[in-house]
């Protein structure tokens, strides 16, 4: 799976946080593994890991998207929007392997795909404001 596939599937679970009790979470992850079509257990493992990672810190990257972003907190985004926000962040801030401009123009493909019409544009605009420095 190449790693814009499998950045997908990360997102997809992040969605789905907003929608579980966090015992339920695990039990999610093990359905969506058997749902997706047929994933190595080198991806499931990558995706579990980026997944796990992100989750634990998601007190952390909401408080610097609650902080930095005037007039829109993340209880007022849309479920997908603030899913893929929550994942650029994380790529940008945690994860060494994936450049700013990548994990920027990954979030808004992703925008593209999931969104409406105006989340690419507003995805953007919330990261652009997340690294100002």
């Amino acid at each position: 799976m190449n790693r814009r596939s499998l950045r997908e599937h990360v997102f997809q679970m992040l969605f789905r946080v907003e929608f579980f009790e966090e015992g339920d979470i695990v039990e999610q992850l093990d359905n969506f593994m058997e749902e997706s079509e047929p994933i190595s257990a080198e991806d499931a493992a990558h995706i579990s890991e980026k997944f796990n990672k992100i989750k634990e810190l998601l007190p952390e990257i909401d408080k610097e998207i609650n902080d930095k972003v005037k007039g829109w907190k993340t209880s007022r985004m849309g479920k997908v929007d603030l899913a893929i926000i929550r994942l650029a962040l994380y790529e940008i801030k945690y994860d060494d392997e994936v450049p700013m401009p990548v994990a920027i123009n990954e979030a808004v493909e992703l925008a593209k795909k999931y969104g409406t019409d105006e989340s690419p544009a507003f995805i953007n605009g919330v990261l652009a404001k997340l690294n100002e420095r």
